[in-house]
């Protein structure tokens, strides 16, 4: 079934990423700019904190609330006095830059990596990994072989992780272990265009379309199609936020491939747009 047409609430954007629902806000990477951005339901936009250069970086939060910064082979961490600090060095795990990043319900931070050259067109795409840093700073790979690893999410018992494998076009979904160790490998949802994710009360995931059509849907484990929203523009992620979390945010832009990066920044087609959700949001992020 169709949803309501979203409505926009920020545009004239560059390229909008990992958006999180946070203390009454939808804040999100702004890559491009260099900004990590807040906006509330009323469209009010406001710079929280610098971000880093380029694409391909994320933010969470610390159960006491501090900001981390993902996308450097230092795991970066915002103090209460705006400083910045190193929380992990992940430099020993991959050779690239780490994205997507998450901390699930007690305080496991699970960051990825696409651990090739995307963006400079080198190396081989099938060798993505999932780190994880663990409360007391231990720092260990946890999942690897990925296919262009992107969006994560965690389901409320902190006992399943699913990940986006955009290459390969399929969701993949892991057990956790007490250790915070990842096992029992296996296909979630195949044939999606998985890219950043969000999980709802109804175990289904909203994600983007992009190989059945040019749409963001809602699936259930197994591939089965609950919802669909049509776009005109490519969908980098979906959020649930809101006071009762029932509010499903969409980060939208024309993509225009690896190589036109600037063009893409400077043409500045970027939104965030916002629709009812059938059901609240609920796990991490």
């Amino acid at each position: 079934m169709s949803q309501a047409e979203p409505r926009v609430l920020l545009d004239g954007l560059a390229i909008v990423e990992c958006p999180r629902w946070h203390h009454g806000r939808l804040w999100f990477c702004h890559w491009g700019m260099e900004e990590i951005i807040a906006v509330d339901l009323d469209g009010n936009a406001e710079v929280m904190a610098p971000g880093l250069p380029g694409l391909g970086w994320g933010i969470s939060w610390l159960r006491d609330g501090r900001l981390l910064i993902a996308g450097e082979p230092e795991l970066r961490r915002q103090e209460p006095d705006g400083s910045i600090v190193t929380h992990a060095d992940l430099s020993a795990l991959s050779t690239t830059s780490w994205s997507e990043i998450l901390v699930d319900g007690r305080g496991n931070v699970y960051v990825n990596s696409i651990n090739f050259d995307f963006l400079g067109g080198g190396g081989e795409p099938t060798q993505g990994l999932i780190a994880l840093v663990t409360p007391d700073g231990e720092v260990r790979q946890v999942a690897g072989d990925l296919h262009f690893p992107n969006g994560m999410v965690v389901t409320p018992d902190n006992r399943t992780l699913i990940i986006s494998e955009s290459f390969a076009a399929q969701l993949t979904a892991f057990d956790i272990e007490p250790d915070g160790s990842l096992t029992n490998r296996r296909v979630w949802a195949r044939d999606v265009g998985p890219d950043g994710i969000c999980l709802d009360a109804d175990g289904a995931i909203w994600t983007s379309g992009a190989v059945m059509g040019d749409t963001v849907v809602r699936v259930r484990e197994g591939r089965e199609v609950l919802d669909e929203i049509p776009i005109d523009l490519d969908c980098f992620a979906t959020m649930l936020g809101g006071p009762d979390r029932r509010s499903l945010f969409l980060c939208m832009a024309k993509w225009l491939g690896p190589d036109k990066i600037d063009e893409a920044v400077e043409q500045r087609t970027g939104q965030v747009r916002v629709v009812d959700a059938p059901a609240p949001g609920v796990g991490w992020p």
